[in-house]
């Protein structure tokens, strides 16, 4: 089986057929999204409408429940809480109580883990950013391999027999650092597990503002990126009047 993984769409149109054209080319069995279809964006109904057909799973994010009023908005930054606000007074009732069913989580045959956040309570909506987070979250998932999303910051995390694939410090202890390296792909190794952050399609946060999502073939995993009209999607979120720091971020890939 050959599946494709995305997250964190975030009301981006013109990214999510961008990165739905690439993988229909790809020529998957199929199709996982990880949360966060509406929040930041400006076609947020849309987006549901598109995944709701071309997806085999779809799971709740954090924006998404906060759109329908599962989530607390207080922790959310300014920015993120007006384009929520502004989500949900153009959200259409199907779509509010299709948001309000989706799951946090899925297994798939006892290999794949689903998840947007965290295995480790994934209705905290925490962040899985560091060394010891990818160390402490290995405990909480019992298959081989765990797909998340929620840092829009692609990465490829492996836990070999001996332990888990990241620095450590004379001990044997792993060093609190945070995970900023990229992989592009990695061989799938017996014993091995992993956890794979796919990224953002529709608001990239490591620096490139091309789309992300993940491929797993039988005996790897690759991240891929994919370019979309990000200008189009820039002037409808002004024609929408949500805030110019969410619209100039989708061009630093920030």
């Amino acid at each position: 089986m050959r599946y494709a993984v995305i997250s964190d769409v975030h009301a981006n149109l013109e990214a999510l057929n961008s990165v739905l054209k690439k993988i229909t080319e790809e020529a998957v069995d199929e199709l996982f999204f990880l949360g966060d279809i509406v929040g930041y964006g400006p076609n947020p109904n849309e987006c549901i409408e598109a995944l709701k057909e071309k997806t085999n799973i779809l799971l709740a994010g954090n924006h998404d429940w906060a759109s329908v009023g599962m989530t607390d908005v207080e922790y959310f930054n300014p920015y993120a809480r007006a384009a929520v606000e502004w989500t949900q007074k153009v959200l259409r009732d199907e779509n509010i109580a299709f948001l309000r069913k989706l799951p946090l989580t899925e297994g798939l045959d006892n290999s794949i883990f689903l998840v947007h956040a965290t295995p480790r309570e994934p209705e905290q909506w925490h962040y899985l950013t560091t060394t010891r987070d990818a160390d402490i979250n290995f405990r909480f998932f019992k298959e081989r391999l765990c797909f998340i999303g929620h840092s829009h910051e692609p990465a490829i995390i492996g836990l070999s027999p001996v332990g888990i694939d990241l620095p450590t410090d004379k001990a044997g202890s792993y060093r609190e650092e945070k995970i900023t390296f990229f992989k592009e792909r990695a061989e799938i190794k017996e014993g091995h597990r992993y956890i794979v952050n796919a990224g953002s399609v529709g608001q990239p946060r490591d620096g490139n503002p091309y789309a992300s999502y993940a491929l797993l073939n039988k005996n790897s995993i690759e991240i891929k990126r994919v370019s979309y009209d990000i200008v189009s999607t820039q002037k409808k979120m002004r024609d929408a009047g949500l805030p110019e720091y969410l619209i100039n971020r989708l061009s630093w890939g920030r």
